[in-house]
């Protein structure tokens, strides 16, 4: 498939995608199920493996880590299931693709460490596996989000970066209300990862998070990978959670893109005051040297004239909040005052309108439909959409609707954030993944009552 067929195929419209055969929820039985392979058994892998369990049209064929701690957890849930217990690939770091080799496999779920996410996503492509799903971000370098996008244009495969945040309830009800016009033209949004993971970054491994000050080099912990970011890079290294739902609200590769990008890292003192709090002048940690600004701005220009702010927050002690703005000709959402202010419609001039009536009204049909299946699933159950969404698509065999374009624009922030600080805050130019076919694709995500 070139490179025309294959935007042509994944720039399919809702209207084609409620023309599909539509199955129930958990499956049919006269419907073959789908085969699904599992790369990673971490505390996230996990997350997803539960939900794969609780749908009958989804078969476990293999599952992939090194750490037999995380396996055996992942073996545990499977059988307290009652499922058939799928094949175990352990041992080295080749040991996945010994997995993509030896399985016939209709979808893999990526659940590892950034840095493994390319050459898991390519080698799955590679090996003949339709339907990839990975968790964020798609790679680490510029060159590795076209690798991967070059990868999915020559194999005709569907890659789908499983952004919860995008199915977040409040998100898609503003989704929904911009979509209605109720905010009129957007000019200006923000948003981020402003998140304290001091704990997650200095975790011995000996529980999920405590307060040591380690890198969790012996342990099975987020800090064994993730700290090691923070340092040797300085950008906006999370920038999904937040630029997913934005770039859905303005259409981004769908009539719209990011046009440039400059970045701004304050200096670096959160870790090393963590360390030293928690652990004493003299600890060993207490001498590296972090290079990763406490808080990473970031600024897009956009296409059709939006502008976009971002902001990297995760070292110096804060509450939990992705800090949206939406903001257009009639109105404005602020996620951190929860509220909601629309001219000539709210309840009193220039004063704001606690956000929940309104996002009750305007609750998306996705949410009002399955609401009740999102119980017990992680995130607020933004975790099933994502899950569901990537199943649904696979069974159906129709485009993700959050495709390899989009995981590309949305994860190349990283890189360019970096080249951006490195360079002085230069302004840099966003690359077009779509090699200029955002001007004719039309949305698909979310347009539709099912997935």
């Amino acid at each position: 498939m070139n490179r025309r067929e294959f935007v042509r195929n994944t720039g399919l419209t809702a209207a084609s995608i409620g023309l599909a055969s539509l199955t129930n929820l958990y499956g049919n039985n006269a419907a073959p199920l789908l085969r699904v392979g599992l790369i990673g058994t971490g505390l996230r892998g996990q997350n997803h493996l539960d939900l794969l369990l609780r749908r009958k049209d989804v078969e476990l064929v293999a599952i992939c880590d090194i750490e037999p701690r995380m396996l055996d957890d992942a073996k545990a849930r499977i059988s307290k299931s009652g499922r058939k217990q799928p094949t175990v690939y352990t041992g080295d770091g080749n040991a996945w693709k010994k997995m993509l080799d030896k399985n016939k496999l209709d979808a893999v779920i990526i659940s590892t460490p950034w840095e493994w996410h390319k050459p898991m996503i390519i080698g799955a492509l590679d090996a003949g596996i339709p339907y990839v799903g990975t968790e964020v971000v798609l790679g680490i370098t510029l060159e590795d989000h076209w690798d991967v996008v070059r990868a999915a244009e020559r194999t005709g495969g569907q890659v789908m970066m499983l952004e919860n945040v995008c199915y977040r309830r409040d998100v898609m009800a503003i989704l929904n209300m911009v979509r209605q016009g109720l905010f009129g033209e957007l000019m200006h949004l923000q948003a981020g990862y402003q998140h304290d993971l001091r704990e997650v970054k200095f975790n011995d491994g000996k529980q999920p998070y405590g307060g040591g000050v380690e890198f969790g080099e012996k342990g099975w912990s987020e800090a064994r990978w993730r700290t090691d970011h923070s340092v040797h890079r300085n950008g906006d290294l999370y920038p999904t959670h937040g630029i997913g739902p934005v770039a859905h609200y303005i259409g981004i590769n769908r009539g719209n893109r990011f046009l440039t990008l400059n970045s701004f890292s304050t200096k670096s003192r959160g870790l090393h005051n963590y360390i030293v709090k928690k652990g004493g002048a003299a600890h060993p940690n207490a001498s590296v040297n972090f290079r990763l600004g406490d808080i990473v701005t970031t600024q897009i220009n956009c296409a059709n004239g939006e502008t976009i702010l971002l902001q990297h927050d995760t070292n110096l002690p804060r509450p939990y909040s992705l800090g949206f703005r939406v903001q257009g000709t009639e109105g404005i959402w602020m996620d951190v005052n929860k509220g909601i202010y629309i001219e000539g419609k709210s309840a009193r001039p220039h004063q704001w309108d606690p956000q929940k009536e309104w996002l009750d009204k305007y609750d998306h049909p996705l949410w009002a439909r399955y609401a009740g299946d999102t119980e017990g699933a992680g995130h607020g159950g933004m975790d099933f959409f994502v899950i569901h969404a990537f199943v649904e698509a696979a069974k159906r065999k129709l485009p993700v609707p959050m495709d390899v374009y989009d995981a590309a624009a949305w994860s190349a922030i990283t890189p360019l954030s970096e080249t951006s600080v490195e360079l002085g805050n230069q302004t840099v130019e966003f690359p077009d993944f779509t090699g200029g076919q955002w001007m004719h694709r039309k949305p698909v995500f979310a347009l539709n009552d099912d997935f």
